[in-house]
């Protein structure tokens, strides 16, 4: 979809004040939506303007950095399946509510995703089907990837079963 008629759809579906649009010089488009319309966006984006392939959802913490005004920005990469178009699709979210809508009811391929985000930065995904930890242990406490969280860790590692090469 060209980005005049992208411009134009959301326009028309949700109005001029509740979302940013901009495009880079390199044609990179960019989305920021409110957190609490998440699935409203996602779910016209994958229906009405052709954006069927979720190829990512990542987390970027945003603790002390320069002119940050939230901590976290939750990003989602889409794409249509007939072009190498993208667009990323942002919403910011801040302590203590660190909860969206899952997009697993659009795009399967999101529950994998979503989850390491859970276990890495802690955001919680409302109505994901088995939302637990997918890289750390279960009773590890923490998100590794929050930038609050010490680089050596909290002297967790002593308390997880050490692995050697032949049990693997």
């Amino acid at each position: 979809m060209d980005p005049q008629a992208l411009q134009t759809a959301l326009k028309a579906r949700f109005g001029e004040v509740a979302w940013q649009y901009s495009e880079s010089p390199r044609g990179q488009r960019r989305l920021v939506v409110p957190a609490g319309q998440l699935e409203s966006y996602l779910s016209f984006l994958k229906t009405q303007c052709g954006f069927d392939l979720l190829i990512d959802v990542t987390c970027v913490d945003y603790l002390h950095y320069r002119g940050a005004r939230d901590r976290f920005g939750l990003v989602y990469i889409l794409g249509p399946s007939t072009s190498g178009e993208r667009l990323v699709v942002r919403c910011y979210l801040n302590e203590p509510d660190l909860t969206v809508r899952s997009a697993v009811p659009l795009w399967e391929g999101a529950n994998w995703l979503e989850r390491e985000v859970y276990d890495m930065f802690g955001i919680v995904f409302e109505g994901h089907p088995d939302l637990r930890r997918v890289l750390m242990p279960e009773e590890f406490a923490g998100f590794p990837l929050r930038k609050d969280y010490p680089l050596r860790g909290r002297g967790e590692r002593h308390n997880f079963e050490r692995i050697t090469r032949n049990q693997s």
